[in-house]
């Protein structure tokens, strides 16, 4: 193995010795004894059946300019190497290990916090030890991949009180995510009244925090439903089968294009917030909806048991 991919998986200060002293360092993430089984390999004996194989990878990434204030979402996340392993094993079936290494260092290269990638792979099953694959690439020696537009196209449910109270509620919640459309619920505030400040803004924080108290008040209602506040919890929720109920602050206030609609107004907030997952539909449960949502929508009451 050479001395730079060695010197990957090494500990901190043997990788301090090796970079020059003029070189800006960078910070890492690590993904290690990441094992799936899988359908690989170029020989006979590996057709039709599955072998375990190891992946350690480490990224190296730009070090974050200003504080960075405990915010998943400034940070590139650990599951978008995994998901970007998930996705070349998907693919299709591969012969070689070089192969799925150079895609999976590829992809995770597009990652606009991605500098450079360090991939191992192992085959735990092939013999008395781990036979394996090491290689390292830097951004701007990436090849080119095609990155599809591929939203996920959510449906999203807004529930109202009335709602969350029905003895309807379960078996809505069966109905609606027995498609393989991901699933996001949103809810306004609760019945009992917010304190009122009299000021714009911190009435917004309230407000918002309001809803997110209702968010939690449904998730107790049902186990499957897992409140969620930011977008990387949100696309792991969607991609990975879980219910997901929108606690709305941080999205709302980070959103440079944020909503028009006051959070008061929590029917056309979770309109906007469909517009901006471009949800595939919008149906509304106990309360209309917004005249003006872009995404098809529809009503429905509380009283029926059949969405």
């Amino acid at each position: 193995m050479t001395s730079e991919v060695r010197h990957a998986f090494a500990h901190p200060s043997e990788r301090s010795e090796t970079t020059p002293v003029t070189e800006q360092p960078r910070d890492r993430i690590s993904v290690r004894d990441h094992t799936v089984e899988v359908e690989i390999g170029a020989f006979q004996a590996e057709r039709g059946v599955t072998q375990r194989i190891s992946f350690n990878i480490v990224v190296e990434v730009e070090p974050l300019t200003g504080p960075i204030d405990d915010d998943v979402d400034r940070i590139l996340s650990y599951d978008r190497v995994t998901e970007a392993i998930a996705f070349e094993l998907a693919d299709e079936r591969l012969n070689l290990l070089e192969t799925l290494a150079e895609r999976v260092a590829d992809r995770i290269l597009l990652e606009p916090q991605a500098m450079r990638v360090f991939v191992r792979i192992e085959k735990l099953d092939r013999g008395p030890g781990a036979l394996g694959v090491e290689i390292v690439r830097a951004r701007e020696a990436a090849t080119s991949v095609v990155v599809e537009d591929d939203p996920l196209h959510p449906a999203l449910v807004y529930l109202s009180n009335a709602a969350i109270a029905s003895p309807h509620l379960g078996g809505w919640i069966d109905q609606l995510s027995s498609t393989d459309r991901p699933l996001v619920l949103c809810v306004g505030a609760s019945d009992i009244a917010a304190p009122q400040t009299g000021h714009k803004m911190t009435q917004r924080r309230i407000d918002l925090l309001s809803i997110e108290q209702n968010a939690w008040v449904l998730a107790a209602k049902d186990a499957r439903c897992v409140v969620v506040e930011t977008r990387t919890e949100l696309d792991w929720g969607m991609r990975n089968g879980q219910i997901c109920v929108w606690a709305p602050s941080k999205i709302v206030l980070d959103a440079v294009d944020g909503p028009s609609a006051p959070p008061s107004d929590a029917v056309a907030l979770a309109a906007w917030f469909a517009a901006t997952l471009k949800a595939l539909q919008m149906v509304v449960i106990g309360a209309d909806v917004p005249a003006d949502t872009t995404i098809p929508a529809r009503s429905l009451g509380v009283d029926g048991a059949v969405i």
